[in-house]
């Protein structure tokens, strides 16, 4: 990338027609995909360690994944992209035009993900991310639910989460303190309530879903502005249950719009209410994502924080809070018919945008432009969990009938 080229990247990408002119972009279903992610898995360290974002833009080799060991909170993200593409190989069969058949994708997806099993039994650094490493799991019980290992796992990370519960603060606590009164929440937790789900699935255990519904409802309450955007952290006394401050830890200012969190809530709502019928949590979910597409800028590209200055400093977008927002959106289509067309088109309008500024063939990871945390200086790079949700909203939209492989 040129010099003179960086700004383009680093601030937004311009096209006036994007939003009325967007289509199911074809680089969802290119060959590279299924090429990138098999390259990836065949070179992965031993012992294993897993891929989280790359380097960046202004390096001698920009977008090179960076490896991690397991106690990460994103290392199931990375097999869970293999099993994304064992759906997508069901869905669209292997051809030598869609490089479908390069892998055995069950095979890589249930070989790397070993690495994840010792977690499930001593979880040192995920605290409450522990549903997001979840995940392969979860897949593996859709192709084989009698996996003990994958039942035990679950149930393993759902009991974690549940131990992270407190009754008077109606939270499951996000990261650890000093002060134990201290009781952080942030709005990512909304996505791990899912392997509460999961595990209630298998043992029917009651307790795992009140603690995911007032989980939900505490944060519906606590987390949301009156115009539907989110702060990032809410703080409370964990013997009170009181608030005592709301922040933000990777968005710009205590009173910005993180974007990736906004997205987080879109998906994390829409998923609640699918599981619970909780009118609550669809409007709430209707809410998020309205806020979140009426401030998306009219080139179409979502930044790492909706209220972040355009300069000085400049503002990059963030591909990850993107393909999040375009999975929650169509999450929010299914269970939301009277406007799916509207969540839809704006889902595939995302992914549009995102794909003309983000998609680099030249790079290990799918797509650049991601931010992983601005204040940390950490930008402009390519991130496994970006790269996973835009495989599964193609996946999506092709189950949805919206595009053919």
């Amino acid at each position: 990338m040129k010099e003179s080229m960086l700004l383009t990247f680093l601030t937004l990408y311009s096209t006036s027609s994007a939003a009325a002119s967007a289509v199911v972009p074809t680089e969802l279903f290119s060959p590279l995909i299924p090429q990138k992610i098999a390259n990836t898995a065949n070179s992965l360290p031993s012992p294993i360690q897993y891929p989280q974002y790359t380097t960046t833009w202004n390096v001698t080799n920009p977008g090179i994944w960076l490896d991690f060991i397991p106690d990460t909170w994103t290392s199931g993200f990375f097999p869970a992209s293999l099993y994304a593409l064992n759906t997508r190989e069901a869905l669209c069969g292997a051809t030598s035009a869609n490089a479908l058949g390069i892998a055995d994708w069950l095979e890589l997806g249930r070989s790397t993900s070993t690495g994840l099993i010792p977690l499930e039994t001593n979880n040192t650094n995920l605290q409450h991310d522990v549903g997001f490493v979840s995940f392969p799991f979860s897949e593996e019980l859709l192709i084989n639910p009698q996996n003990q290992t994958a039942i035990d796992a679950v149930n393993a990370f759902a009991t974690d989460l549940a131990a992270r519960f407190n009754p008077i603060v109606g939270c499951t606590r996000s990261w650890n303190t000093a002060d134990p009164t201290d009781f952080t929440v942030i709005i990512d937790n909304m996505m791990n309530l899912e392997v509460l789900w999961a595990s209630y699935a298998l043992t029917r255990n009651e307790t795992l879903k009140y603690i995911a519904n007032t989980h939900a409802t505490t944060t519906m309450i606590n987390h949301f502005r009156e115009d539907g955007s989110t702060w990032h952290v809410v703080e409370y006394n964990s013997t009170t249950g009181d608030v005592i401050r709301k922040r933000t830890s990777q968005g710009y200012a205590n009173w910005s719009t993180w974007s990736r969190g906004q997205a987080w809530a879109i998906y994390g709502f829409a998923n609640m209410y699918n599981h619970s019928q909780n009118a609550d949590f669809l409007r709430t979910a209707q809410r998020a994502a309205t806020y979140f597409l009426d401030h998306i800028p009219s080139d179409g590209i979502v930044p790492w924080d909706f209220n972040a200055p355009l300069d000085p400093p400049p503002r990059p977008a963030d591909s990850s809070a993107a393909t999040i927002a375009a999975n929650g959106l169509l999450l929010l289509a299914q269970v939301d018919p009277t406007q799916a067309d509207k969540w839809t088109n704006a889902a595939i309008n995302i992914l549009q945008s995102i794909t003309e500024l983000a998609w680099n063939p030249a790079w290990q990871s799918l797509l650049s432009n991601g931010t992983v945390n601005w204040p940390a200086n950490n930008f402009l790079t390519g991130i496994v969990y970006g790269d996973y949700y835009y495989i599964t909203a193609a996946n999506t939209l092709v189950q949805m009938g919206l595009a053919k492989c």
